[in-house]
């Protein structure tokens, strides 16, 4: 798509002789004008006897043949089950081979897939349920600490699901996902393709909840379009072909795991390769070796832990080439040793967004190593960049920060039931404004640099502060309470909480005992920690907490989180960590 006329006049407005900061990417090859189950029948149609999925920890395998039939077995039977085009299917589960089954099962038939973060506690699947209007629920009984049933079973009259369906797991085996199969066997071959065929390319059909700024998340909705030809664009820049072999460890929840992951495979004929349920280094390794994997995936705190495992150098990782790391700010020295220390010569960084599908640059296994380890690479086919004053709009000269904005066939439909905030993200002409703050070069290689927003990345998960403050406001003890991220060697970023307490309260009394400084903030973090636990998901329950009387703002009363960060990194001994260089 060629760059609108008015962002070319912006740029010539410039007094800077430098290139303006607009890029588009190539439109040689075409967008992929098709559905994801029309797709999946191309590709089962030339390799049908490849690796199609591989789930190590629960010793499942299938070609893509016998992939495509469990499919549409599985499709039959939600149609039994009276799931129409554009109902939505919720997904709660870690990485089992059943979700993947369910995410190709769904868009077979034209429901809207609802994916649900696997560490949501009560208040947020209460929500996401709701919001989406999800009607048939698939869910792991539990997993680690989480009791799924227990949770379900707590918010089931409180929300519009008509039927939960549990996946049998190891020990806890259940007849429900084995009857959802075999309900489906009156529905005809015919049928099946009768309903395929009344999809169309634009329809929604996936819906992905992202943190909120107000206090609730938010519902992107993708349609076959936006996630398919994202996962095929980002295939090609990692070079795929139907002789790749990709470790998948990151959650498939997020569009890493099930459009950088899955799609980027099945339109290549490339294997889906699960490692285990929830991300273990060393399940990652072994399985990279046993099952010769050409590629693998990751946040930087993934990477971390693997480079971090002592038995690291005995494991064979000769055939891994390349790979992606994303969702977080990149570290460059972690690059270089991913490359050095783990065979993957050829490892791309992606950048983007939930909202979209959700890479927006990427780099290439053609690029050179200095723009492999220390950008997010150059804009994706088929879709236009560029970076703005965030105040003025208008369009910065390269090498000079501002807000990073993408169009193009990639950008959500919406989000779901929400057309206030969607005008808020997406503007008249299509430009999906992200908040983060970006640099491009001469080249077009781009940096993110920082964040307009406030949004905290830890381990690859978007936080909004404004979600954890309102949650701490309703402690009795706080009257006033900050949220900012703090730099984080392992997650790139921790949750930090400077609190007021109401004076005279438990909490404060119990500070007060305690002194002042470190040892007082100690036991108020303990105190607030206990109060998220089980109510709010784990990764945002915050790691350190500071007890403030006031907090820093500018003369026109804004606070001003900046100076908290920096106050924070000085009395937390948090220098190392702020200094590590990311892409």
């Amino acid at each position: 798509m060629a760059p609108g006329k008015e962002q070319w006049n912006m740029a010539q407005d410039l007094t800077d002789t430098r290139k303006p900061s607009i890029d588009h990417g190539p439109t040689d090859i075409p967008l992929l004008d098709e559905t994801i189950p029309a797709n999946l029948a191309r590709t089962v149609a030339t390799f049908g006897d490849n690796d199609a999925l591989i789930s190590a920890e629960q010793g499942q395998r299938y070609s893509y043949r016998s992939f495509a039939a469990a499919v549409d077995d599985l499709a039959k039977g939600l149609m039994a089950a009276d799931v129409a085009k554009g109902d939505r299917v919720g997904i709660w589960s870690p990485n089992y081979a059943e979700w993947v089954l369910l995410q190709y099962a769904t868009a077979r038939i034209g429901a809207i897939l609802v994916t649900i973060n696997p560490a949501y506690r009560v208040n947020e699947l209460e929500y996401a349920l709701n919001q989406s209007g999800t009607s048939l629920l698939v869910a792991a009984p539990s997993y680690l600490t989480s009791d799924y049933r227990a949770m379900v079973t707590e918010v089931w009259d409180r929300v519009p699901c008509r039927q939960v369906v549990y996946l049998p797991v190891g020990a806890q085996p259940s007849d429900d996902w084995a009857d959802l199969v075999a309900g489906g066997s009156p529905v005809s071959d015919d049928e099946l393709e009768a309903r395929t065929a009344e999809l169309r390319a634009d329809d929604p059909i996936n819906i992905q909840y992202t943190s909120g700024t107000t206090g609730f998340p938010k519902g992107a909705t993708l349609s076959h379009r936006n996630i398919l030809n994202n996962g095929f664009f980002i295939g090609e820049a990692c070079g795929y072909t139907e002789a790749d072999r990709v470790c998948i460890p990151v959650p498939f929840y997020h569009c890493f795991g099930m459009v950088l992951g899955n799609l980027a495979c099945t339109t290549h004929g490339a294997t889906m390769v699960i490692p285990s349920a929830g991300f273990k280094p060393k399940a990652v390794l072994e399985t990279c070796q046993a099952e010769r994997c050409t590629s693998l995936y990751g946040v930087p705190t993934m990477f971390i832990a693997e480079l971090a495992d002592p038995d690291l150098e005995s494991y064979d990782l000769s055939t891994l080439r390349t790979g992606i790391m994303a969702g977080s700010l990149c570290p460059v020295e972690v690059m270089k040793q991913v490359v050095n220390r783990m065979n993957m010569s050829e490892v791309t960084i992606a950048y983007g967004m939930t909202e979209t599908s959700p890479v927006s640059t990427q780099t290439s296994v053609h690029d050179s190593l200095e723009h492999r380890v220390s950008t997010v690479g150059r804009v994706h086919p088929h879709v236009e960049i560029k970076i703005v004053n965030p105040e003025t709009g208008k369009i910065m000269p390269r090498g000079e920060a501002g807000e990073l904005q993408t169009r193009g066939y990639s950008v959500m439909l919406g989000y779901w039931n929400d057309p206030e905030r969607t005008a808020e993200a997406v503007d008249g002409d299509g430009w999906m404004h992200t908040g983060d703050q970006a640099t491009m070069d001469a080249d077009g290689y781009v940096n993110i640099v920082g964040r307009i927003k406030d949004m905290i990345i830890r381990g690859g998960e978007n936080i909004y502060p404004r979600e954890i403050e309102e949650f701490l406001y309703t402690h009795p003890d706080i009257v006033e309470v900050q949220v900012i991220g703090v730099p984080d060697e392992k997650y790139g970023e921790e949750i930090m909480a400077w609190v007021q307490l109401r004076e005279g309260s438990d909490l404060a009394n119990l500070a007060a005992a305690t002194g002042t400084g470190a040892g007082r903030n100690e036991t108020v973090t303990e105190a607030v920690r206990e109060f998220c636990r089980g109510t709010i998901a784990h990764y945002k329950v915050p790691r350190y907490v500071r007890v403030s009387d006031d907090f820093p703002m500018t003369v026109t009363g804004k606070i001003r989180k900046v100076a908290m960060r920096e106050t924070s990194i000085d009395e937390l001994g948090l220098e190392q960590a702020a200094a590590v260089r990311n892409a």
